[in-house]
C-alpha cells in the first residue's frame, strides 16, 4: 500500500511540475528586459508611454506660451527703454538709483560720448601715408584718452557723492559703473533714451 501511495505522489508531483514548465513560455519576456528580472506589466506599460505621450504634448504646449510670453515681454521692454516706463524695464535699468544715475549723465556732457566718432577720424588720418599726419593722429588718440580718463574720474567723484546724499539708505552697488558706461555711449543711441535736457538737473 505505502507503494502505491508513493508512486501516486510522485506522479502528482510529475504533473504540477510540468504544468509550471508548460505554463511558463506562455507569457512573453520583454526581449529588452535583462534575464531574471520580472517584465512589467501590460498594462503598467500601456500607461506609461500615455504619460510619455501627454507629458510631451503639454511642454510643447508649454514651449509655445513661453515664447509668446518672451516676444510680449521683449516688445514691453523695447517700448519701455524708448518711453522710460519703469514696469517693463530690463532689471539692470529698474529703480530710482538706476534713474537718478542716467539723468544725472544725460543732464551733462561727458567726452566719452565722442570716443566712436573721433576714434574713426584718428582711425583715416593714421591711414594717411604722411609721417607728420601720422604724428597728429597719435597725439590727437594720446590726448582724447587722458581727456577721457580725466573726465570719468571728475565724473566718478561728483556721481558718487550725489548717490551719498540722495540714496544714502538705499542699495548703490554698481551704480557709478553703470553711469561711466553709459557715457561711453552717443546720446542719441543710449538705451533707455534720454529723459532730460541738458544742463537740466535730475
Amino acid at each position: 500500500m505505502g507503494f502505491v501511495f508513493g508512486s501516486r505522489s510522485s506522479k502528482e508531483e510529475k504533473a504540477s511540475a510540468a504544468d509550471k514548465v508548460s505554463a511558463g513560455p506562455s507569457q512573453p519576456r520583454d526581449p529588452q528586459a535583462p534575464k531574471g528580472r520580472p517584465t512589467p506589466k501590460r498594462a503598467v506599460a500601456q500607461s506609461q508611454r500615455k504619460a510619455v505621450v501627454a507629458s510631451t504634448g503639454n511642454r510643447k504646449e508649454d514651449a509655445k506660451r513661453a515664447r509668446e510670453r518672451r516676444r510680449e515681454e521683449m516688445a514691453r521692454q523695447r517700448e519701455a527703454l524708448a518711453n522710460g516706463d519703469e514696469r517693463y524695464l530690463p532689471a539692470r535699468d529698474k529703480g530710482p538709483v538706476r534713474r537718478f544715475v542716467r539723468d544725472f549723465v544725460d543732464s551733462r556732457f561727458s567726452v566719452a560720448e565722442m570716443f566712436l566718432p573721433l576714434a574713426v577720424v584718428i582711425l583715416v588720418l593714421s591711414m594717411i601715408r604722411v609721417p607728420s599726419i601720422q604724428n597728429i593722429a597719435l597725439m590727437l588718440w594720446l590726448g582724447v584718452i587722458v581727456l577721457i580718463i580725466l573726465d570719468s574720474i571728475g565724473l566718478w567723484f561728483r556721481l558718487r557723492k550725489a548717490l551719498n546724499e540722495r540714496f544714502a539708505n538705499e542699495p548703490r552697488r554698481g551704480a557709478v559703473a553703470y553711469g561711466l558706461m553709459r557715457t561711453l555711449q552717443m546720446r542719441r543711441l543710449r538705451l533707455p533714451k534720454p529723459q532730460v535736457k541738458r544742463g537740466e538737473r535730475p
